[in-house]
């Protein structure tokens, strides 16, 4: 597949959204924590609890919604900064009670209109960046759609992150480059291969740790395969103490 092709991929409306993720790899076992404590609760992300092999876990997710009516709800995933302080609220709570967090990444980006600047939309972004970084409790994100600039990178701050094979990552949509580059949106199939964006690019650099395998249908061997991945991720990184675990993370950052 080509670089826009994965674009497209991504952005394909019968994928699954991280509603089903959750639903599929946690069941009914997902408590959803509502609001920011400041100002409302966005619906872009989904926050909560829930159980993974007994263990008691904190997930995050950013929702573009699956039809029409969801998507408009949802703000088609772009979140306010609202939503990112309820992130950060879930991930400090997390970090009290000493519950790893997985994050799922699906932005086309952070909401960019007046209202959310007026609400502090950079900092909210900002905020979420410098508190990860010391977060003192794993933290896993996994890009299953888009995750465009800091709108995704607002929930990957992470040990590890990992990419499913048609996913993309980017400081700018293709559309964003090429209009900025070349002032003219019809070539952006060429920004797509300049960007670097698919998960493959993505590897090689050492941006993301793992690529998943996506299966031509979406069965229950994805959900599966990622569960198992988490649980084991989270055994792992238990067997490493916390403060170097925190250095790890921003090690990891620093290299790039």
């Amino acid at each position: 597949m080509s670089a826009y092709d994965c674009v497209m991929a991504a952005r394909a409306n019968d994928r699954p959204t991280a509603v089903d993720y959750i639903a599929r790899i946690f069941g009914d076992s997902f408590f959803e924590l509502h609001g920011d404590r400041r100002f409302s609760d966005d619906k872009a992300v989904i926050g909560g609890i829930a159980e993974l092999n007994g263990m008691a876990v904190t997930v995050i997710a950013l929702e573009k919604g699956r039809n029409l009516k969801e998507r408009m709800a949802r703000n088609f995933g772009s979140a306010h900064p609202e939503g990112y302080r309820k992130a950060l609220r879930l991930m400090k709570q997390a970090e009290k009670f000493h519950r790893p967090v997985i994050c799922f990444v699906d932005t086309s980006g952070a909401y960019c209109g007046i209202g959310a600047e007026e609400r502090g939309q950079g900092q909210a972004i900002a905020e979420n960046l410098m508190e990860m970084m010391t977060l003192k409790t794993p933290v896993l994100s996994i890009f299953i759609g888009e995750g465009g600039s800091g709108g995704a990178l607002a929930l990957a701050v992470a040990d590890e992150v990992g990419m499913l094979e048609n996913a993309v990552y980017s400081v700018i949509s293709p559309e964003g480059c090429a209009s900025i580059l070349w002032k003219d949106a019809s070539r952006t199939a060429e920004a797509s291969e300049c960007l670097k964006l698919t998960s493959q690019d993505l590897f090689k650099m050492g941006v993301i740790e793992r690529i998943i395998r996506e299966p031509k249908d979406v069965d229950s061997k994805l959900f599966d395969s990622l569960k198992n991945l988490i649980a084991q991720t989270f055994a792992k990184k238990a067997g490493i103490p916390i403060d170097r675990l925190v250095e790890m993370r921003y090690e990891r950052f620093r290299k790039f």
